[in-house]
């Protein structure tokens, strides 16, 4: 039977879309598959993991029957990228097998029945939904994605707190040895009278929403509800359940009243520590920020007693300090922010630094000292 006629790319996109979150090997084989649905004049593309499922459409003929199937994702995927742009694809069904035809070439890839597909189950509980840009949303979200822990016990660091609250969205994320806080002021707002929300986001969500949210002031559509949240933007609807559990304090975590503070070019910072950490120790990766009057040292040793330092002039009055750092979670702060000129505060040698944009208070960044 007769399924679609279509161009590649109008198969080929949506599928890309989905397929970061389809399992390679999964104990369910039909996790392995996307499920393609017709309805109409659109095509639907979706894969779960059973934590998240992306929906993206297309536009399709609308003369042909709707359809349910589901099929290896992987594979359709390889197929269509291996033909041109210009190429029209066309699918039959035929008794469990899905035909893929383009020009002379055959396919025939097994299916499973779209019944059996686990999508989840949007459960209607709406108590926020806010309207951002794409482009904010994107940005606000990479300020801090890298804090994210990645395989810690303590699961709930293993996601980005999402928090609602007085016309503002806010984005804290940390492992326990550094913290990323940011915020967007929203005119869109609808939320519970007097409510704040917050929801843990698991870490794939994260990283999704980052791959798919476009450089554009378009829409995006938050739902935030008790264990659900979904974002709807272009052609794409991503649901996601909310990770379990009580994340840290992060007011407590972020310092205040320092009085040791440089001003300092982020570019010129980030290469000079860049070079210094080539000489960092593999294992630990530290590095001293030693501040005396108009100074700045960066010194990285390692285990063959080789040391690496830089030396930058800055204006600086403030008492002298040696404070230890890993240096990977100093580059990666100044590597994700793309303003000119970066703000480091600082107590004494025990104490958490705090980075900050000068003459912005949305965003802070707070690292836990080390030894060296």
């Amino acid at each position: 039977m007769l399924l679609i006629q279509t161009n590649r790319d109008a198969l080929l996109k949506p599928l890309q879309a989905v397929i970061g979150i389809v399992e390679k090997r999964h104990t369910l084989p039909i996790l392995s598959n996307i499920l393609l649905e017709k309805n109409g004049e659109t095509l639907s593309v979706i894969a779960t993991d059973l934590e998240i499922q992306i929906t993206s459409t297309s536009t399709c003929q609308n003369d042909l029957p709707d359809f349910s199937i589901t099929v290896a994702a992987k594979k359709l995927q390889d197929i269509c990228r291996a033909f041109p742009e210009t190429s029209q694809i066309t699918l039959e069904n035929d008794d469990a097998r899905l035909q893929i035809k383009v020009g002379k070439s055959r396919f025939n890839l097994q299916t499973l029945p779209a019944n059996d597909f686990p999508k989840l189950v949007l459960n209607g509980d709406v108590r926020s939904r806010i309207k951002v840009g794409q482009k904010n949303l994107r940005g606000l979200l990479n300020l801090v994605q890298y804090a994210m822990a990645q395989q810690d016990i303590r699961y709930y660091l293993n996601g980005l707190l999402l928090v609602v609250e007085n016309n503002l969205l806010r984005v804290v994320s940390t492992d326990g040895h550094r913290l990323g806080m940011a915020y967007l002021t929203l005119e869109n707002m609808e939320v519970s009278e007097g409510a704040t929300h917050e929801i843990i986001l698991p870490r794939k969500t994260v990283s999704e929403l980052i791959k798919l949210l476009g450089d554009n002031d378009e829409e995006v559509i938050i739902e935030i509800g008790q264990n659900q949240a979904s974002f709807s933007f272009g052609n794409i609807f991503l649901v996601s359940k909310i990770v379990e559990g009580k994340f840290p304090d992060y007011n407590r975590v972020i310092p205040s009243g320092y009085q040791n503070l440089i001003l300092i070019n982020r570019l010129l910072l980030l290469q000079s520590l860049q070079r210094a950490s080539i000489l960092s120790n593999e294992k630990f990766r530290g590095v001293r920020l030693v501040l005396t009057q108009n100074s700045l040292r960066i010194i990285c040793n390692n285990n063959e007693q080789e040391e690496a330092q830089e030396e930058i002039e800055i204006s600086y009055t403030g008492n002298p300090l040696d404070i230890g750092f890993n240096v990977n979670y100093l580059l990666d702060v100044l590597m994700n922010l793309n303003d000119e000129s970066i703000a480091l505060s600082f107590g004494d040698a025990n104490s958490s630094g705090l980075f900050t944009v000068p003459g912005q208070e949305s965003f802070k960044y707070v690292v836990m000292p080390m030894r060296i």
